[in-house]
């Protein structure tokens, strides 16, 4: 029987996936280990391997150890085959990262961010990126994408429809860096980029079912449920930040009252030090360091009200992990020992008896790094599809 012709290429281009996540995972892999693991015979495999290396996309590194017959040639992903950008837009910063297919980091840049209306902040953006891909070394594939992650909420456009703390709406982010760069551009919430940083290359590495918090200038919430992104019926879930946790408590932002962020992020710690005369958290964290009680005390009263958000969350998901990131996990010894305490307090105990509360391993470095991997699966995604 024949096999039609798109047929034939679907095969391929199913088979093509498989090899090249067998070498992605599994480098160095000799053509040999390839069809063994896979179930792939030998000639397929040695034709879809030169594929590869016809592409730039595999080499070969040299002989492995032989199991009784010739030495077998090994193979190994060309991680810098291409490069791609990751940015964290926060409310008052933009940081961003240049890394390679494996996500080594190349190049970093961060800049504060003085005004909020868009115009600015997108031309301030621009020179970020601008100046990341500058600094990337020449490749077959050059940039293949740029993720970015922002403080609000996203459509499946990439528009961020609402973001509060920024005071936007309606911004066609991913429309105006595709007319500025010509490059996929990928647009997402910023605690789902440091979710997936995280899962990636950081604390939640080999965790399943993981909740990442970020605690920025507001709170955000990403969730990762059987090793994927959970983005919810219509794309916007994960907005814990604008949890209830005071019924009658200071009006938010978003239009609520009593919103978890207005007494846990680290805007809510900087109204309460103004009255101390601090204004930024560098200058709270250095004074903690110092062993200053009020600033001490500030800190335990952010810890309280984290662990009671987060207990929250272990009572609705249930999850292996939570992981604390951005900006205020940079507190975390005058943050953890409180936050656990009133987590343990406040959980249900059948929840907590699984669930480990960790710091993000990638600190403030989560979200960029989570939005460069966004770019990256998306080149790979395009590969497979081709």
């Amino acid at each position: 029987m024949t096999i039609p012709t798109g047929d034939q290429a679907l095969i391929k281009r199913i088979n093509t996936a498989i090899v090249m996540e067998f070498i992605l995972r599994g480098a160095p892999l000799s053509r040999a280990q390839i069809s063994e693991r896979s179930g792939l015979n030998k000639a397929t495999v040695s034709s879809l391997v030169q594929d590869l290396i016809d592409n730039s996309l595999v080499k070969e590194i040299g002989r492995g150890e032989s199991s009784g017959g010739r030495k077998p040639v090994m193979l190994e992903f060309i991680a810098t085959s291409g490069y791609a950008i990751g940015i964290d837009l926060g409310v008052n910063y933009i940081r961003g990262v240049l890394t390679d297919l494996r996500g080594m980091t190349v190049a970093e840049r961060t800049s504060s961010l003085h005004r909020t209306e868009p115009e600015a902040v997108i031309e301030q953006l621009c020179v970020c990126i601008e100046a990341l891909r500058s600094e990337a070394p020449a490749s077959p594939y050059g940039i293949i994408g740029i993720g970015v992650g922002v403080p609000g909420l996203v459509d499946d456009n990439g528009a961020i429809l609402f973001a509060p703390n920024l005071k936007w709406r309606d911004v066609p982010l991913q429309r105006l860096l595709t007319e500025r760069f010509s490059l996929p551009i990928t647009i997402d919430n910023e605690a789902n980029m440091g979710a997936l940083g995280e899962q990636k290359y950081g604390a939640g590495r080999n965790i399943n079912n993981l909740v990442y918090v970020s605690v920025g200038i507001g709170i955000g919430t990403g969730l990762i449920l059987q090793k994927a992104l959970y983005k919810g019926a219509s794309g916007f879930s994960g907005e814990m930040g604008h949890l209830s946790v005071e019924a009658h408590g200071k009006s938010c932002s978003c239009g609520n009252r009593g919103c978890w962020e207005m007494y846990a992020s680290e805007q809510a710690l900087l109204d309460q030090a103004a009255v101390l005369g601090y204004d930024d958290l560098e200058s709270l964290l250095a004074a903690a360091s110092a062993g200053r009680e009020d600033v001490l005390a500030l800190f335990s009263g952010i810890g309280e009200y984290l662990g009671i958000g987060i207990a929250n969350i272990v009572n609705v998901f249930n999850p292996d992990a939570v992981v604390i990131g951005n900006r205020m996990s940079q507190a975390q010894p005058w943050l953890e020992g409180i936050l656990r305490q009133t987590v343990v307090q406040r959980a249900l105990g059948f929840h907590l008896r699984k669930v480990q509360l960790l710091f993000a391993e990638l600190g403030e470095r989560s979200a960029m790094m989570g939005a460069a991997e966004m770019a990256i699966t998306g080149f790979f995604t395009k590969l497979k599809a081709t």
